[in-house]
Formats: C-alpha cells, structure tokens, sequence
C-alpha cells in the first residue's frame, strides 16, 4: 500500500495540487538541490558514473518543470 492509498480521491487531488503549488514556488530550491544531491554522487563514486549522474539530475530538473503545467493545455 502506497502513501497516498490511504487517502481518499479528493484527499489525493487536494495533496498532489499543493505539492505542485510549492514545487512551482520553489522550482529555483528543486535545481540546486537536485545539483548538490547530483554533485555529491559524483563525489562518493570518484567521477566513475559522471554522464549518468547528470543526466539523471537533468531529468529529475525537467519533471519538476512538468509539475506547474497545466494538462489540459
């Protein structure tokens, strides 16, 4: 059973629509912490997966991106 299982639909809605509210908020927070958290990795595997780490932290900055976007657009 996930975290959100226990919720009922409107619960959901209402929980996935604030956290998109404070990711669209706080989209500048979301990439550096995406970049130290990515730097970091970097650091402990002595540079062994550096392309993989960034495109991973690439991608993890673009879905945060997604999050204020509108669907229905």
């Amino acid at each position: 059973m996930g975290l959100l299982d226990r919720f009922t639909g409107k619960d959901t809605k209402q929980i996935v629509d604030r956290a998109k509210e404070e990711a669209a908020k706080h989209d500048e927070e979301i990439d550096v912490a995406i970049d130290k958290v990515a730097d970091l990795a970097d650091k402990a595997t002595d540079g062994k997966f550096t392309e993989k780490i960034d495109d991973a932290a690439a991608k993890l900055k673009e879905a945060a991106d997604r999050l204020d976007e509108d669907p229905k657009a």
